[in-house]
């Protein structure tokens, strides 16, 4: 399968595409856990071991170790294990933390998106890997790929005691209907939904090319439940906030809706064309389709008109993780969320939070996409006792805002396309902000992601930083570039570059510096949002530099970074 002189990155990937469906070759990838890295062809390394949640690992130098905007890769891999919803039980938490212990050097990293990722995971291990998986309810396949991702919701659907409806079985359906299915293995790109009945949004379908949240209207005299639409969400290189659609979809049109969406991104030829604009996106972006265009296409596609939309209530500056002792709608019942700093968590920490779930509720937990970890079904008066459990296993269910609003992608401790160290340094960077700012209470989305690909999702963050590189003498050293106001919600924006950047020992001085002009100068009630929002990008400079400075290029960075690249 060698690649011909003429022929693109993105032609190479779909010509591969339709030689093969990856879903299809399991037996390769036990032929080569009997043979040995050596003997895994290159197509399989760098495209078709996606498909099945499993990525090279880097060799954690990241982006710059390498060449042609990919860092080195390692003999071993990432692997993805898909959670839909987040829904996990105890047992299948001890298979992981087993998985981990044996296979991943005792640690685990909890994904925005509800997954939990393995490192360290050699070839020979693979398959036994997935047999245990599959063993315990849950796999792997479409974690990663030119395929649908793990379909997200909230992770306390069914118990939130103000949610408008329980849409956990849509999630599992919609999974059920596109993961695996040979019709859809072929998409021009990764294709992400996020289903919630919940009234905060926490799955976060802004940022999803598919997002639906529930709705109510009423219809000759009764109550309907159904759902708004929104469609196109994407972060990486070139954010855009999700389209909403003028539709409200029916419990029964979901399934019909999502497969019209995924058929029309299958079919958009014009989206194979460049890796990099591989999105749903990019029909709003770069090929002048409105809401109207795509909603027209969708109901020729599905062959029904959908009816108009409903208003709607989108959440107001709340923090989306459930962190905390909450009482469900199940009468003397509460879940307990906990905090998993940077989603770092160890297979001591996971065997430990099954057996507390076991011993203090009914072994129910769920993955959140703020990389955090919540038992449900938890009784009231069982609720204190398992938080201060919790704690102890350093899991925290209380903390401060620096605590509770970290998220921070791999960095280049594994991944290929990073630019600097992320999870190290985020702890680092939390521990010091708690150490300068005791008492410190405004909620904070603290985002650290290593390169411009947004895993760590800083476009939405109130202060998001981005990873670069500084030439300090004959060295190159890891600093960040900070983007500030992102939000979700009623007050949606994409986060301002605001022109500075720092060395990354330098990040805590210009946020201790910026939150204490906050504090300083706030108005009352005023937020950090409408604090930033109501200071221009010299001034945000200024408060994060301590003195007037010039802006520097967001862009610069040693070597070309592959925009969009990553899964």
């Amino acid at each position: 399968m060698a690649q011909t002189e003429t022929e693109t990155k993105a032609q190479r990937v779909e010509r591969l595409k339709r030689e093969k469906n990856p879903w299809e070759a399991l037996d390769e990838i036990r032929g080569f856990a009997r043979t040995g890295f050596a003997s895994v062809p290159p197509e399989w390394l760098g495209t078709y071991f996606r498909w099945w949640g499993v990525y090279t690992q880097g060799d954690g130098a990241g982006v710059v170790g390498g060449k042609g905007g990919e860092g080195k890769a390692l003999p071993c891999f990432m692997l993805r294990i898909r959670i839909p919803n987040g829904i996990l039980n105890s047992c299948q938490l001890r298979t992981i933390a087993d998985l981990t212990q044996h296979h991943a050097r005792g640690i685990a990293d909890l994904t925005v998106r509800q997954n939990i990722q393995l490192h360290w995971v050699t070839i020979e291990a693979l398959p036994e890997i997935l047999e245990a998986l599959w063993q315990c309810g849950l796999n792997t396949m479409g974690a990663c790929g030119d395929v649908t991702r793990n379909v997200t919701g909230c992770p306390v659907a069914g118990v939130d005691a103000d949610e408008i409806c329980d849409a956990s079985p849509l999630v599992l359906a919609a999974t059920q209907m596109l993961a695996g299915n040979p019709d859809f293995y072929n998409l021009p790109r990764k294709f992400k939904i996020s289903i919630t009945g919940c009234r905060v949004w926490c799955a976060y379908p802004e940022i999803n090319d598919v997002g639906l949240t529930a709705i109510t209207r009423t219809l000759n005299g009764k109550p309907e439940t159904g759902f708004s639409l929104r469609v196109g969400g994407g972060l990486s290189a070139e954010p855009h906030l999700a389209t909403r659609l003028n539709a409200f979809v029916r419990l029964n049109q979901v399934e019909p809706v999502i497969r019209g969406i995924a058929e029309l991104f299958r079919e958009s030829s014009q989206l194979r064309e460049h890796r990099e604009r591989a999105r749903l996106k990019f029909l709003f972006l770069r090929h002048g389709w409105t809401a109207d265009d795509f909603q027209k296409e969708l109901e020729r596609r599905i062959g029904f008109r959908l009816d108009p939309s409903q208003p709607e209530e989108a959440p107001v500056d709340v923090y989306r993780d459930h962190i905390g002792v909450h009482a469900q709608r199940q009468p003397g019942h509460c879940y307990v969320g906990a905090t998993v700093l940077r989603g770092r968590i160890t297979a001591d920490q996971m065997r430990r939070a099954a057996d507390l779930a076991d011993r203090f509720a009914s072994g129910e937990l769920r993955t959140t996409n703020m990389q955090n970890l919540l038992v449900v079904n938890v009784p009231r008066l069982q609720a204190e006792s398992l938080a201060k459990e919790l704690d102890a296993i350093g899991l925290r269910v209380g903390g401060s805002p620096f605590w509770r609003g970290a998220v921070a992608c791999s960095g280049t401790e594994f991944c290929k396309l990073a630019i600097t160290e992320t999870k190290s340094f985020s702890r680092w960077l939390v521990e010091e902000l708690e150490e300068r700012l005791p008492g410190f209470e405004q909620h904070l989305k603290l985002h650290v992601t290593g390169c411009p690909n947004s895993c760590g999702q800083h476009w939405i963050a109130d202060i998001g930083i981005e990873g670069k590189k500084l030439k300090v003498g004959d060295r190159m050293l890891d600093a960040y570039y900070f983007c500030l106001g992102g939000a979700v919600g009623l007050h949606q924006a994409i986060a301002r570059p605001i022109g500075y950047r720092c060395l990354a020992n330098e990040v805590p001085d210009a946020i201790e510096r910026l939150l204490r002009r906050y504090l300083i100068e706030h108005s009352s009630g005023e937020n950090l949002r409408q604090f930033f929002a109501r200071h221009d990008d010299s001034e945000l400079r200024a408060f994060l530099a301590g003195e007037v400075v010039e802006p520097v290029p967001r862009d610069l960075s040693p070597g070309r970074v592959p925009h969009g690249l990553e899964g």
